[in-house]
């Protein structure tokens, strides 16, 4: 696999779903871990438990990334209080919010471009300039196949993760002259804590949409994380991987 050791990530939302498999791989790789979380401090601390049995150090980090610049620059300090660096950022955190466009509310549509959409932005502004006096990072952004076909009764969620993608890509233009990268992930029908609560016949939907059949797992997602985390991907910049079992095939 890739090697990580000597590395610290920082992976926002990291105490449930693909926050946590993301964290618990870098570990398995040699990296320490800021396990950051907004709510669920248990939670957070059985991803902390899980990094340290596997040798590593690891920290939990509170805060609220849809808190804009300011919460966001606590959060990187406090990582990089705690480490002494951050070499690998993963913008996981994300919420739904869903309803049809034509019943979203404000609230609704507010809150999920604040975390999904305007918290990565902040998250990426906040570490950039270490980074670049590092002249080296990682930057992983979580986007979702929704982004990139849109999906009904998700404007807000759609919006937000193709606009990240648009992020990404510029993201990657402004800041690979200081040997950083930053590529995005966007995952279909992934079985998490958060899919696990859709009705059986939007499951069924989605997965006749699927190529493979299936709904992939976490650890799937967390292996394109390690890829783009490590060495080996230090000349692929701006990209978008689906790991969705074939559901969106862009050329």
């Amino acid at each position: 696999m890739f090697d990580l050791t000597g590395k610290v990530a920082l992976v926002t939302g990291a105490s449930r779903g693909l926050g946590r498999a993301m964290a618990i791989a870098f570990a398995a790789q040699g990296a320490d871990v800021a396990v950051n979380y907004r709510g669920n401090r248990d939670a957070a601390g059985e991803t902390v438990d899980a990094i340290r049995a596997a040798g590593r150090r690891a920290e939990i980090i509170q805060g609220d990334t849809s808190q804009g610049r300011d919460g966001c620059e606590a959060i990187v300090t406090a990582a990089i209080d705690a480490f002494g660096t951050v070499d690998i950022l993963v913008n996981n955190a994300g919420i739904t919010r869903d309803n049809l466009l034509m019943r979203m509310g404000a609230e609704e549509w507010d809150a999920v471009l604040s975390t999904n959409l305007s918290g990565p932005f902040w998250m990426t502004r906040a570490i950039a300039r270490p980074m670049m006096k590092a002249r080296s990072g990682r930057i992983i952004n979580m986007s979702s196949a929704a982004g990139r076909m849109g999906n009904p009764g998700q404007a807000n969620y759609a919006a937000a993760k193709a606009g990240l993608i648009g992020l990404t890509k510029t993201t990657a233009r402004e800041l690979a002259s200081r040997g950083i990268t930053c590529n995005a992930i966007a995952p279909g029908l992934i079985e998490t804590d958060l899919t696990a609560d859709l009705p059986e016949a939007a499951a069924e939907a989605i997965t006749t949409l699927t190529p493979m059949g299936y709904a992939g797992s976490a650890e799937d997602v967390a292996a394109a994380a390690v890829y783009f985390a490590s060495d080996e991907a230090r000349y692929v910049t701006g990209q978008v991987i689906g790991v969705d079992g074939g559901m969106v095939m862009g050329s």
